[in-house]
């Protein structure tokens, strides 16, 4: 019986040890910093749902963002992103010109807070296979997106020498312009 004893104290142990160096693994990464400190985040871009598809779109290229915020009276109702133009309109005969935007938008979509940490963006981002989380203020008012390009420009900022300084080996070399620029 003590022996059974000694071995549940020892495993709880060991899955409080585990926690805290995840914890402290998390820390040093930097992906317990919350998201509202991102400093390459943007303002808010928006429309209302009875904007048309073309008006939305030429938003998103004229601003170089993947994504327009559809909002009523301060209010978030949906996103509308590049994956929508590609799966909603590209892929069906859709009128960009008469077609509104809240027909097409992805209505309430999954939003974070700007306290919440950056591990909880990467979260919803991999297991919703989402690249842009909306963040929303406690009166449910937008405040900004973070975007998966955001994270990842952090990410190379904690590490710039081991990322931004490689040796040009890739057997196809380093595009000089953004895919699709």
């Amino acid at each position: 019986m003590q022996d059974d004893l000694f071995a549940a104290t020892d495993e709880e142990e060991q899955i409080a040890e585990m926690q805290a160096h995840e914890e402290m693994r998390l820390a040093a990464a930097g992906l317990q910093r919350p998201i509202g400190d991102l400093p390459t985040l943007g303002p808010v871009v928006a429309c209302t749902r009875t904007a048309t598809v073309r008006q939305a779109i030429e938003m998103m290229h004229q601003r170089r963002i993947g994504y327009v915020l559809i909002i009523a009276s301060g209010r978030l109702l949906g996103i509308f992103t590049e994956r929508d133009v590609l799966t909603k309109v590209a892929a069906r005969d859709v009128d960009i010109d008469r077609v509104l935007v809240g027909e097409l938008m992805t209505p309430n979509p999954e939003c974070l807070g700007a306290d919440d940490e950056l591990v909880y963006a990467l979260n919803q981002m991999s297991v919703g296979g989402y690249r842009h989380i909306p963040l929303l203020d406690d009166q449910g008012h937008p405040t900004g997106v973070v975007a998966m390009r955001h994270i990842v420009d952090y990410l190379v900022s904690l590490f710039p020498q081991e990322v931004l300084n490689l040796p040009p080996a890739p057997p196809l070399g380093i595009p000089q312009e953004r895919e699709g620029a």
